[in-house]
């Protein structure tokens, strides 16, 4: 409060009584508690005691983190920015050709949970739709911070900040069959993958050595590498991907190849197929060559992928610093 009417009651309650000070000769602690309650009374102030839990000011704040998904309409407003050619926090490999792409604030690219998913956004010139694949740690929920391409397609970039509606892609039409990046420094006893090409935000990644044994679920990290941070073995790996809408497919014949892309034959799902499409188990084509491997026991934040070549090593940022971009409040 700032309108000089504010009372400031300091009340210690990190300590007990036996420590505080004594009350000044004369004055009764009771007349003191009473006095501190009865004014606290008059000025309507509630006294929150530090017991850990969040105020319901904060509470009523606080948006439950999660990508947008299925047939919901948003609305917002889009700023824009250039990635310059990066493939943003999502760890892409570059940026999509046809450079249409979207960066969520924290709430809503939900520590990676996001990538990899589309979004159709409706502007005042027009629609564009466009890849999630980086995050604006400085955007609230509802703020879309596109590609400048992107942004062009909906409004003129003269505007710089325009009201926009958006909703998630289901199904989207796959750019190929599912793509599987084993990172740099995996071993038998390190294991982490990028999975490309599933169309939809994933929800669960399993692993296990061979085509037996127990699978193994990897956890997301928010560079969108899925981990298993005591390792899966030393391969061939089965890997099944389930997304946000139950597609689930499993590939088989993924090798320990860090930094190589391996491309598959299967697809999450088929062209046109409704929500809870279902794929049978396939194969890789997987690289021939398998680069020296060495166990990496910590890992940076955040790590964005260069390159999609064989044995190209991955710069590492920071995710407040992985991409300039201007957000207008």
């Amino acid at each position: 409060m700032t309108d000089g009417s504010a009372v400031d009651i300091n009340i210690d309650l990190d300590h007990p009584p036996e420590d505080r000070p004594a009350p000044p000769s004369g004055v009764k602690p009771w007349l003191v508690a009473t006095g501190v309650t009865v004014l606290a009374a008059a000025l309507g102030l509630t006294l929150t005691l530090r017991s850990g839990s969040t105020p319901a000011c904060a509470a009523g704040r606080t948006l439950a983190a999660a990508p947008p998904t299925g047939n919901a309409t948003h609305n917002g407003k889009a700023t824009f920015y250039d990635s310059k050619g990066a493939g943003g926090n999502c760890s892409n490999p570059a940026a999509p050709a046809n450079r249409l792409y979207v960066a969520l604030g924290p709430t809503e690219y939900s520590a990676g949970a996001a990538c990899g998913g589309f979004l159709d956004v409706v502007g005042p010139k027009g629609t564009v739709r466009v890849l999630i694949m980086d995050q604006c740690p400085e955007c609230e929920p509802g703020h879309l911070d596109l590609s400048r391409e992107a942004f062009a397609r909906i409004a003129d970039p003269v505007q710089g900040l325009v009201p926009v509606t958006y909703r998630a892609v289901v199904n989207p039409p796959l750019p190929g069959p599912l793509t599987f990046r084993i990172k740099e420094g995996a071993s038998q006893w390190w294991f982490a993958v990028r999975i490309g090409n599933h169309g939809n935000p994933l929800r669960t990644v399993e692993v296990r050595q061979g085509g037996s044994g127990p699978w193994q679920p990897a956890a997301r990290q928010d560079y969108n590498y899925w981990l298993i941070a005591s390792g899966a073995g030393p391969g061939p790996f089965n890997v099944r991907v389930t997304d946000v809408y139950g597609n689930r497919v499993t590939v088989g014949g993924i090798r320990m190849a860090p930094g190589q892309v391996q491309n598959s034959t299967v697809r999450m799902y088929a062209p046109g197929a409704g929500t809870g499409t279902r794929r049978p188990s396939a194969s890789t084509r997987p690289p021939s060559n398998r680069p020296a491997v060495t166990p990496t026991p910590t890992r940076r934040p955040v790590e964005v992928a260069r390159a999609s070549t064989p044995g190209t090593d991955a710069p590492t940022t920071s995710s407040a610093q992985a991409n300039a971009r201007w957000c207008a409040g």
